[in-house]
């Protein structure tokens, strides 16, 4: 099986990587890269474990393959928090208690923090309906949009953008 060298920027660091036609973003982060944090649930992009940014867009990383990152800005939750201050999202699922075993965790702060990015007041409909996509058999959920109402109004009253 051919690899190919593959560049791109992972949370904000350039990278390299050499990637076949058939494997994964997912498998590339996780195994070549190590950045563990997105999960692969299903495989299969129903559970949104494993979402990523690439380019801007919400991604399960598991239905990418990893040769279509060349080029492409890829944010991963390792790279939410910056010189060891949690992102305000990643502060509140904490004071919110909306994580438990933690394994949606990365996929849902991930998703959260695209939604915040296009919309900085975003209603409790929105915000379940834009984190639909992400599967948690933990928390309920109401946790989780509570911590990411927290998180926003938290954003705005700072000026901090996503």
């Amino acid at each position: 099986m051919s690899r190919q060298r593959v560049t791109a920027i992972v949370n904000d660091e350039p990278v390299e990587f050499l990637a076949s036609n058939r494997q994964s973003l997912l498998d590339v982060l996780r195994d070549e890269l190590g950045l563990t944090g997105s999960k692969e649930g299903c495989g299969s992009g129903d559970c949104g474990a494993c979402s990523v940014m690439l380019d801007g867009r919400l991604v399960c990383a598991c239905l990418v393959f990893a040769p279509e990152a060349q080029g492409c800005r890829i944010e991963t939750i390792e790279g939410m928090a910056v010189d060891g201050v949690l992102h305000p999202l990643q502060q509140q699922f904490l004071e919110h208690a909306a994580l438990q075993c933690g394994f949606c965790t990365p996929g849902l702060l991930i998703a959260a923090k695209a939604l915040l990015a296009r919309n900085p007041d975003p209603t409790e409909t929105e915000i379940r309906y834009w984190l639909a996509g992400n599967l948690c058999r933990c928390t309920g959920y109401d946790k989780v949009v509570r911590a990411v109402q927290a998180a926003a109004a938290q954003m705005r009253e700072q000026g901090v953008g996503q």
